[in-house]
């Protein structure tokens, strides 16, 4: 049985039918990108995925990477699709074109990189962590340092990383210990580890671009008094041409649970008192910096939870239909009733429709926050930008860390589906779930998500980000109330929305009281129910399309559009009444996770 990577139809669903990306062609900015340009590029972002970056996905992983004689080796295979990767110009796709870029919009991205990272996302971090470390030249750098590194690193000739995590200062970047000297010629001698670095060193691209977070001497304490640096691992000359190595160099890379494919290494700079790194934005403002780039960085790894689900639900349905094994419930006590596929059964297709519904939903979303970008992009009224900007900010902490976490649920369902057969290595299920693990965990555990949630989204404006994306969600139930095969899911999602609301006020209340450590207790519960809201959300907008599409569908669509519908029968009748009971303990607020004595936890 072939794998799977992406569902084609629900993209064109979503791309086209829900969020109308051909409307950004109406700009200036997005003229070129008409419906046509819009699927001639998925198409050949599926054609690159399926032919060239999924047969590298299984060996990949077996093969890993390797670390001899102070060298990353990647695996081999690697090569000829990165070649094809940078020859495509896939690694910058919604950058300016005259730095290697595409200048598509960010919706449309979604879709290429929803089928690159589905493919093998551990291969696809090279490009990935690359193009993040080019945005902060971009933001950041001096003209000098755009000329020199910006293209390369947006073509993918040259790489880049992102170095923040210490041995001793891995969530608390403020701990840091990496220090900066100033050497008085507008250059920096930069002394100290990182750990965890991933595509912290490899043989893909014959120089490294590593944005470092370092305290200069004489700094404040904390997170007040930490800079952003740029450091090379080759020195680069004024005129482009590479130098001298810089003193800088890799330890040792990671033995993981997943995504072998990737280099996670440990890098030591300066040992020998010589590596010269230069400033990267302004003093003391590198942790500000570089947070600005997380969204991007947050939202990508969002992708790379949902790529593995997506693929591990397609492989189970295409398994399920395919698997015969028992008779149809019904003919139970026939002993000569045929075995059935096991889609057949109830308890099988429960745990198909779960993942289903999950997974559009969470397609959905990821592609709105992009799209909330591009909308940003293309209009003039400032009020409304500000407002796409603020839903964004909102709806980060969820996109990363409420669909990681339902991503790995679709992946251990992939699995299931399969019994013993999804446990082993000949079937793709297993690697997709070690692979899926880590994205919750990096760019800030899921944990640091929901208390990024409570402590800095919620009240942000006095409020303002919620009311808006109340008055988003309100604006779908209102419409959906006005067809009758789903206004019962209206009206489901629309109790659930008001009474999140009434716990919004509440988490925000008691995160203000002298029960501030029980309120984020609880944030990790107050991010799931919002996260269910919203996906919610994302399913009755997607019924109420599809309800109005099947009045004048076209019979091999009739199957596609039921399905809606059925995906937000199914959440809203099954998810979100488990949702309601969540609320109610959050708004109980019980402090027994704050009270129990430390000396309790030990058995």
């Amino acid at each position: 049985m072939a794998q799977q990577i992406a569902d084609r139809r629900d993209i064109d669903f979503v791309l086209h039918e829900q969020l109308n990306v051909d409307q950004f062609s109406k700009s200036e900015k997005y003229a070129e990108f008409n419906k046509k340009t819009v699927d001639l590029i998925v198409s050949e972002a599926r054609n690159l995925a399926v032919k060239e970056i999924l047969p590298t996905r299984s060996e990949g992983d077996e093969i890993g990477c390797k670390f001899e004689n102070g060298k990353v080796i990647v695996p081999e295979l690697f090569r000829k699709p990165y070649e094809l990767l940078c020859e495509g110009e896939w690694t910058a796709m919604p950058e300016d074109p005259d730095y290697g870029g595409q200048g598509m919009p960010r919706s449309v991205t979604m879709a290429a990189a929803e089928y690159f990272n589905g493919a093998n996302y551990a291969f696809m971090m090279y490009s990935g962590l690359t193009h993040g470390a080019g945005k902060l030249v971009e933001a950041f750098g001096t003209d000098e340092q755009k000329r020199i590194y910006l293209k390369k690193m947006f073509t993918g000739e040259w790489g880049g990383t992102m170095c923040l995590t210490e041995p001793d200062a891995g969530s608390d970047v403020g701990a840091l210990t990496t220090k900066a000297v100033p050497n008085g010629d507008g250059t920096y001698t930069i002394t100290g580890q990182k750990i965890f670095i991933s595509s912290g060193d490899h043989d893909l691209v014959e120089n490294i671009i590593h944005p470092v977070l370092a305290r200069i001497e004489g700094a404040p304490a904390g997170t007040k008094g930490i800079s952003l640096f740029a450091v090379p691992k080759i020195r680069v000359n004024d005129d482009g041409s590479l130098g001298e190595p810089n003193d800088m160099s890799c330890v040792g890379i990671e033995e993981k649970m997943g995504i072998h494919g990737n280099s996670t290494c440990t890098l030591t700079f300066g040992e020998k008192g010589n590596c010269i790194g230069t400033l990267l934005g302004e003093e003391n403002k590198g942790l500000r910096a570089m947070f600005l780039m997380m969204n991007e960085a947050r939202l990508l790894v969002g992708m790379q939870g949902f790529a593995c689900a997506t693929a591990s639900y397609m492989n189970a349905v295409n398994y399920a239909k395919e698997r015969i094994q028992g008779r149809n419930l019904l003919e139970f006590m026939n002993p000569d009733a045929p075995g059935v596929a096991i889609i057949n059964h109830p308890d099988v297709r429960r745990q198909l429709l779960t993942m289903k519904a999950y997974v559009e939903g969470m397609r959905s979303l990821l592609y709105y926050v992009a799209w909330c970008e591009d909308k940003a992009d293309t209009m003039d009224d400032e009020k409304e930008k500000e407002k796409y900007h603020d839903l964004i900010e909102l709806l980060i902490p969820i996109a990363k860390g409420y669909v990681t976490d339902r991503a790995f649920d679709v992946c251990n369902g992939g699995m299931q589906v399969y019994g013993g057969y999804g446990y082993i290595k000949e079937y793709p299920q297993e690697q997709l779930m070690r692979d899926c693990r880590i994205t919750m965990i990096y760019e800030g555990t899921n944990g640091i998500q929901s208390m990024d949630l409570l402590g800095r989204k919620l009240g942000m404006k006095k409020g303002k980000l919620v009311m808006d994306l109340m008055g988003e969600i309100m604006a779908v139930t209102g419409a959906a109330k006005q067809i009758d095969s789903i206004k019962d899911y209206a009206v489901k999602l629309e109790e659930a929305l008001n009474k999140l609301g009434e716990v919004a006020m509440h988490m925000g209340k008691i995160a203000m009281s002298e029960k501030v450590l029980t309120a984020f207790a609880f944030s990790y519960p107050f991010m799931e129910v919002c996260g269910d809201v919203v996906m919610a959300w994302m399913l009755l907008w997607r019924a109420k399309i599809a309800a109005e599409a099947l009045e004048k569908a076209k019979k091999k669509d009739i199957p596609f559009y039921e399905g809606q519908l059925k995906s937000a029968q199914y959440f809203c009748n099954t998810v979100l009444p488990a949702t309601l009971g969540k609320m109610n303990a959050i708004l109980a607020t019980d402090g027994a996770a704050i009270e129990i004595d430390e000396a309790s936890f030990i058995g």
